[in-house]
Order: C-alpha cells, then structure tokens, then sequence
C-alpha cells in the first residue's frame, strides 16, 4: 500500500490529509507551523515531520501538496527531485513555464504528477461526461459553467484564479482539445487590481464554444455545469440540495426541416448516480496510479492545459481592465 506525506494543513489541506489517513494511506504531516503539524499528526495517527525528513524517507512514496499557491512549484520539484510522486492541489503553479518544468521533471524521473482538479473526481461529472462521450447529447454546440457565491473574498489572487480551475478542467475534459481562442472580462469592485467578478468565453477548433462565470459577490451559492447539444442538453448543479436531483437531462432537440430551427422540447429526466465523496475518490486515484504505475485522470499535462487558459484569459482580462476607472466602495 503506498504511504503518502501531506504537506500543507490548511483550509483545503487538512480534508486531504483526512481522507489520505482515512484511506490508510498517510504516512506524515508537513507544516510550516510544528505546533500545528504536531496536532494534526496527532489527530490522525501518523508522524509529524519536516519537508526535507519526508523527502529522504526511503518508506514515503508520495507526496501530496496544498501549500499556498505561489509555493506549489518549489515543493513539487523538490519531491520530483527526490524520486516521489507528487499529487499538487489546483493550480499546478503560477506560471505555465513552471508546469512546464514540473512535466517534463515528472517525464524525466518517470514519477506521477497529478493535479488537483476535484470535480473530474466528481461521480455526477464522471457520469456526465460519459453520457457526452457515448453521444448521447449529439454533437456538444455550446457549453457553460458558472462557480459564484458571496464571498470569501480573496487579495492575494482574484477570482477567475480562485474559482476557474475546476470549471476550465471539465470543460476542456469534455471537448477534448484546447481553445483556439481566450477571451475574457471582468471587474473590480473592492481591492484594486483583483477582479471580484470575470467571464471567460473560449472557442473551439471542433465548433464547439464554452464560457464560465466567476463571482464571489453573488447573491447565493451558484455552481452549475450546462452542456448544451443537437439531440439533448445536461444540466449538473453540483450546489442543488438533493443529490438524486443534481444532474438533469432535458431531451431537447431541434426541427431544422424548416428555414428556422424549431425547437422540440421535451420532460426533464433526473440521472441517477450512486454517491461517494470527491476527495476520496481523487485521494484513491493518486494511490492507485502510485501502486499500479496509472497515469492519473487529471495528470500534469492535465493541469498545464488548464494553466495555459488561465494564463490567456488573464491577460484578457487585464487587457480589458487596463479600461476601466477602479473607484472602490465607500467603507
């Protein structure tokens, strides 16, 4: 069974380490702050350590990571270096020509890289893009997702980064090719130079196209998934209250014998998908791949094509509020 060390026991950090341990598969706990590292590992059975101790222990195959952000890339190729696997919390890094480097290390050590892109993890996701790929929605036209809810609001990092990543890693999991075109819009409304609000619009070789919109100053808790095609249209709203009810498929089609398409409208269906946790599927996927030598769902490359959209849509979006007065908001 492959032991794994969890560096990072944050907000995110400590549900992976949870469901690592839980797996039987936690081997140690890293942290910046020992006393927090000690409570941790004391919590959940295993050793407390230092980052260098885990990474020239002969007995930890792997490494997962949720530091911040802006420290993924260190930590990662320091694991890659010392011969482990790395599972990386979203995103990969900060800059596409780190993750380039973070592939090509994993290629060269011949380790696992895998990112942490939850929803492909998802069993309603899963199930849907299942249904997408046996074509049972005909050819996918359009597609949108939108991740808003009232904060929490962020400065280190604006929205389309703190929110898009998952949104970008289904959409792209469901055209099966990279955009050939980014564009993107936002604004900011309280910290200057941190859009609180972005659409992203992408374009498809395929014909395909697809948008998301982020927002962490909605009214309610939106996360919604639509994939729109010839035959039908699905409908996964990871945030409906009722499981049996979070993933719809509406039978639409479309009477084009005329000069008008007309539309031919059809009764909701809700799909049913049996239950399990994300994470925990995510967390036994990184130790499967570990055990069985597997590439993982979300690999590397995964995340550097995600990382790459970011990058395009960011600079859109600066572009565009490069235009734009920032006035703030009275306190």
């Amino acid at each position: 069974m492959p032991s794994i060390a969890h560096v990072g026991y944050g907000y995110w950090g400590k549900n992976i380490a949870r469901n690592l341990a839980e797996l039987g598969h936690l081997k140690a706990v890293v942290d910046p702050n020992p006393a927090a590292a000690e409570k941790a590992a004391e919590a959940l059975g295993v050793t407390a350590a230092s980052l260098d101790e885990v990474l020239a222990a002969p007995d930890i195959d792997g490494v997962s990571i949720a530091s911040p952000a802006e420290m993924h890339f260190a930590h990662a190729a320091a694991a890659l270096e010392a011969g482990k696997h790395v599972f990386v919390e979203k995103p990969l890094a900060l800059k596409t020509a780190d993750a380039e480097k973070l592939c090509a290390l994993a290629e060269e050590k011949e380790r696992i890289l895998m990112v942490g892109h939850l929803l492909q993890y998802h069993p309603i996701y899963v199930k849907l893009r299942e249904m997408v790929k046996k074509g049972e929605l005909g050819r996918v036209l359009y597609a949108y997702s939108n991740r808003m809810s009232l904060g929490k609001f962020r400065t280190e990092e604006n929205v389309l980064w703190s929110f898009a990543p998952h949104d970008l890693s289904m959409l792209l999991g469901l055209f099966d090719e990279e955009p050939s075109h980014v564009s993107a819009q936002g604004n900011v409304s309280f910290t200057e130079g941190v859009a609180d609000m972005v659409t992203a619009q992408m374009h498809f070789p395929g014909g395909g196209s697809a948008h998301v919109q982020t927002c962490w100053m909605h009214p309610f808790k939106e996360q919604r998934l639509t994939v729109i095609g010839e035959k039908a249209m699905l409908v996964f709203e990871d945030s409906h209250p009722v499981w049996e009810e979070k993933l719809r498929l509406y039978r639409h089609g479309f009477d084009r014998s005329g000069s008008v398409p007309v539309p031919k409208k059809a009764e909701v269906e809700y799909v049913q998908v049996d239950r399990a946790e994300p994470l925990k599927n995510e967390c036994q996927h990184f130790a499967d791949c570990i055990a069985n030598n597997g590439t993982p769902t979300t690999d590397g490359e995964e995340g550097l094509r995600v990382l790459r959209v970011l990058a395009k849509a960011e600079a859109a979006l600066q572009e565009n509020l490069a235009h734009q007065k920032f006035v703030g908001s009275e306190q």
